[in-house]
């Protein structure tokens, strides 16, 4: 007999068990349990599962595009890092669509879950995985100075962007225009989405459809001296004054909103979680 790791992400129980993660709907809590399990010859299993090799060749490849902050990657290294993404499959990071957490059709009581697992993180960049439960909301974020790389792997996900459309913000409480730039459900798999210090929709809000996982690269990593995150509401357009409101309309509606910066959201909370994919060598 022997031990294995157990997690509960929120609505999700991950099993290490030689290495491979399973995940199962649980509760609402995060903890560590052991639990006796019968030895199984599952070898072909665990080598389709542990697969360092393109894990690897992402990470090296992001310690040579990320020079630090103040530095956005050229479009040659922005091209390299997106064609390694687009190939990368939920095996590639220990996970697989026939675990029950991606199976799940039922929502956990209470606010539904998010649970981030950090796989490396230095001053240049950082790589991890989000696991969103169905109904799930990363509430409306921006990502100072940082160039981001999302990969979602297993299910379908709502993304909505903006970038702002005036290069200087304005007094602190008052509101900012910002233009949509994404408003729309990504499903798994499909290809790499970027963002930039100022363009490709630097201010994002993710909304799980179904269970989802999503594999992020950041560049450089938030730090609560200079790169602090902020989240903001929508306003309605009853909230603004005539002359705020006349110019959303100038600019056509659709594509036009007035963005608050507010507190962090209450049910904003995510649990931290261990990695427990393949490996990387630094």
């Amino acid at each position: 007999m022997k031990s294995s790791f157990m997690m509960v992400d929120g609505g999700g129980l991950m099993d290490q068990r030689k290495g491979i993660m399973k995940i199962r709907h649980v509760n609402n809590k995060v903890r560590y349990v052991k639990r006796p399990i019968k030895k199984k010859n599952n070898r072909s299993s665990y080598r389709e599962r542990k697969d360092p090799k393109v894990l690897q060749k992402l990470f090296d490849s992001c310690k040579e595009v990320f020079k630090g902050p103040e530095t956005v990657p050229s479009d040659s290294d922005v091209n390299k890092l997106c064609s390694i993404l687009d190939e990368m499959k939920p095996k590639h990071v220990g996970l697989s669509k026939n675990m029950q957490f991606f199976k799940s059709k039922s929502v956990a009581k209470g606010t539904p879950s998010v649970a981030y697992t950090p796989i490396y993180q230095c001053d240049e960049f950082s790589l991890c995985i989000f696991f969103l439960a169905a109904n799930a909301v990363i509430p409306l974020h921006n990502h100072p100075g940082m160039t981001v790389f999302s990969k979602l792997l297993l299910g379908d996900l709502h993304i909505k962007s903006y970038d702002w459309v005036d290069s200087m913000p304005p007094p602190e409480s008052q509101p900012r225009l910002a233009r949509l730039k994404a408003d729309s459900v990504l499903k798994a798999p499909c290809k790499t989405s970027v963002l930039y210090p100022t363009t490709g929709g630097n201010i994002h809000e993710f909304r799980a459809v179904t269970p989802c996982a999503v594999l992020d690269v950041l560049g450089p990593p938030y730090s609560k001296d200079d790169r602090d995150c902020s989240y903001y509401e929508e306003l309605q357009h009853s909230a603004l004054s005539n002359g705020d409101s006349s110019r959303v309309n100038e600019g056509g509606s659709d594509y036009l909103r007035w963005l608050k910066e507010i507190e962090v959201p209450q049910d904003s909370h995510m649990e931290r979680i261990d990695y427990w994919g393949p490996q990387i060598v630094d």
